[in-house]
């Protein structure tokens, strides 16, 4: 059986923990454990967890150089882009919902941009987490690297679990049936579509 690379995005170290641009390392970390597996370090400079159906990955190189352990791991486990799902934080999405999708730009998300320049292709699934836009005239760069809001942190584990939800679907059952189930329902934050 072909695996799957599950590739999520963010910054390594505690004090990046909480932050918005960690959301993909958040979604990692369920997804790990659902599957009671760790995570250890691989030498293409990521952390990984293997589960029966994918190999978990957190690149260790900071948002901005994605790009490279992703490739190493996609060369290392032979996984082609049609077969890599990216988990990211997305400031083009409001807070509370979540967008699966195929290819398209990277709307200035650096990690995005890295791993698109280095696979040579933006044909990769993506797994979008809506942090919305900063308030007032903060610049998103200083909004991605702050944790998410009091008010938002109760709502935190929920989608944290639907983003996973997400991934799992995508694997089971392509990128049409989990648009059609999630997307309907991405802004009613009171319980997965079921």
């Amino acid at each position: 059986m072909d695996r799957w690379l599950i590739a999520g995005l963010g910054n390594p170290g505690p004090e990046y923990a909480g932050n918005r641009h960690n959301a993909g390392f958040m979604v990692l970390d369920e997804l790990a454990a659902r599957a009671s597996g760790r995570f250890k370090a691989h030498k293409s400079r990521a952390e990984i967890c293997e589960t029966r159906p994918a190999i978990l990955a957190k690149p260790l190189t900071y948002m901005n150089l994605s790009g490279g352990p992703v490739k190493a791991l996609c060369d290392f486990y032979k996984v082609g882009p049609e077969r890599l799902i990216v988990v990211h934080d997305e400031l083009d999405v409001p807070y509370g919902a979540l967008r699966a999708k195929l290819g398209g730009g990277d709307n200035g998300h650096n990690g995005l941009k890295s791993i698109t320049k280095v696979l040579g292709t933006r044909d990769y699934l993506r797994v979008r987490f809506g942090i919305g836009r900063p308030p007032g005239r903060m610049d998103p760069a200083t909004f991605v690297l702050k944790d998410f809001a009091t008010a938002e942190r109760k709502d935190l584990p929920f989608l944290v679990d639907r983003a996973a939800d997400i991934v799992e679907s995508l694997m089971e059952r392509g990128l049409e049936a989990t648009q059609n189930d999630f997307h309907r329902a991405d802004l009613n934050i009171s319980g997965p579509p079921r």
